[in-house]
C-alpha cells in the first residue's frame, strides 16, 4: 500500500484537502504520455503505468485527451453535441475506473463497488433515453447550440466558447462530479476494514431511487410525445392513449401530468440530486461538508440552472399555455403556494400541481 500513488491519510481532514490529495500528483500528467508510449501494447507494462499513476490524475488526463478530440471533431463537422453524446457515459467510466484501480491496487471496498453499480444503472438509463430520442443519429445536434451560436453571431468568439466551455470545461465537469469517488478510494486505503454501515446503505438506496424516478419521468415524457405525434398525424387520440390523454392535452403540446404536475423538470431535479447526493455521501463519511470534491456537483447544478431557462424560453415561444404552466408548477421543486385556477367551461387547466391535487382530494 505504501508504494501506491496515494497520499498518506492520517485523519479524515487529510482526505478532504486538495493540496494534500491531488495537487502533489498533477505533475504526473507530464510523464504519463511518454510512459504510455513506452509501454506500447504490452498489457503488463500498461498495467504498471496505470497503477503508478494517481487515479484522479489519470481520469483528468483522459478528460483532457477527449476534450481535444471533441473540439477538433466539432470544428470539422460544425456539430457541437460531441460532449452531449458522451455525457451519460463518461461519469460511469470514471467511477468504474476508480473501483477497478482500487481492486488492482489491492484495495477492496464495498462503497466503490456500490458506486460503480449505481453509475452503470444511471448510465444505461440515460444513454437509452438519449438514443431513443435520436441523439446518436448521424448529424443530430442539441438544438440549443444553434440558438447560442446565433446569439453569439461571431465565428471566432464561438470557437473560443467551443474550446473553453463546450469541449474543455464540460469534460472537466464530468470528471469533477466523480471526485467524491476518489475520496472514497483514499478512505478505503486508510481504513482496514472498511465500515459500510446503515447510513451508507440508506444513501446508496436513495441514489438508486432517484434513478428510478428519472426513469418514470422520462417514460411519461416519451409516452406523451409519442401520443402527440400520433395525434398530429391521424387527428385523433390513439386507442392505447385514450385513458391517459384527451385531445386538449395533446393540442397543448407539452406534458403536465404525472411527475410533470409536480415539477416542470422532474428528470433534471433527480439528475442534479444524484450527483449532489454522491458528494454528500463523501462529506458524511469525512465529516466535512465543504470541500473541493463538491465543486463538480456545484458546477453540475449551475449548468442546469443556466441552461433550463433557455429550454423553457424556447418552449414558451412554441406553446401559448406554457407560461401559465410556469406560473403554476415549480421549475424543479414543487410549488406549494399556488391555488387551483378556475377555467372557462369545457377547458382544462394547463396544469395542476401535485400539491393542488392533494388539496382537491
Amino acid at each position: 500500500m505504501s508504494d501506491l500513488p496515494l497520499p498518506p491519510i492520517g485523519s479524515l481532514a487529510d482526505a478532504t484537502s486538495f493540496q494534500h490529495t491531488v495537487l502533489p500528483y498533477l505533475a504526473q500528467l507530464q510523464w504519463l504520455p511518454a510512459s504510455l508510449h513506452e509501454a506500447g501494447r504490452d498489457v503488463e507494462s500498461l498495467k504498471a503505468v496505470y497503477l503508478a499513476t494517481n487515479p484522479m490524475v489519470s481520469a483528468v488526463g483522459l478528460s483532457g485527451v477527449l476534450a481535444v478530440l471533441f473540439f477538433l471533431v466539432s470544428e470539422i463537422n460544425r456539430n457541437y453535441s460531441q460532449v452531449d453524446r458522451f455525457w451519460s457515459i463518461l461519469p460511469t467510466i470514471y467511477n468504474v475506473h476508480f473501483a477497478v484501480w482500487a481492486r488492482l491496487a489491492g484495495i477492496r471496498t464495498q462503497t466503490l463497488d456500490t458506486i460503480a453499480v449505481i453509475s452503470i444503472i444511471w448510465s444505461v438509463r440515460l444513454t437509452y433515453n438519449y438514443w431513443r430520442k435520436g441523439g446518436y443519429s448521424i448529424g443530430s445536434e442539441d438544438y440549443r447550440w444553434q440558438i447560442v451560436k446565433a446569439k453569439v453571431n461571431n465565428i471566432f468568439v464561438f470557437t473560443i466558447f467551443n474550446l473553453g466551455f463546450i469541449s474543455f470545461l464540460q469534460n472537466l465537469l464530468l470528471v469533477a462530479i466523480t471526485a467524491p469517488t476518489y475520496v472514497f478510494v483514499l478512505l478505503a486505503q486508510s481504513q482496514d476494514p472498511e465500515v459500510f454501515g446503515l447510513p451508507d446503505l440508506a444513501i446508496s438506496r436513495a441514489l438508486f431511487f432517484l434513478i428510478i424516478v428519472e426513469y418514470f419521468a422520462d417514460q411519461q415524457q416519451w409516452e406523451f410525445q409519442t401520443a402527440k405525434r400520433d395525434y398530429q398525424k391521424n387527428a385523433r387520440v390513439a386507442d392505447i392513449y385514450k385513458d391517459q390523454y384527451s385531445p386538449e392535452d395533446l393540442e397543448r403540446g407539452f406534458v403536465v401530468s404525472g411527475l410533470w404536475s409536480w415539477s416542470r423538470h422532474p428528470n433534471f431535479l433527480c439528475e442534479q440530486a444524484i450527483w449532489v447526493g454522491l458528494y454528500l455521501w463523501a462529506a458524511f463519511r469525512t465529516k466535512t461538508y465543504f470541500q473541493w470534491a463538491g465543486l463538480g456537483a456545484l458546477g453540475y447544478v449551475l449548468i442546469f440552472q443556466a441552461s433550463t431557462p433557455l429550454t423553457e424560453a424556447i418552449s414558451a415561444s412554441k406553446y401559448p399555455e406554457y407560461r401559465e404552466y410556469q406560473a403554476r408548477v415549480g421549475r424543479f421543486l414543487p410549488s406549494w403556494s399556488v391555488e387551483a385556477k378556475t377555467e372557462p367551461s369545457g377547458k382544462k387547466p394547463a396544469a395542476i400541481t401535485g400539491a393542488e391535487s392533494k388539496k382537491s382530494n
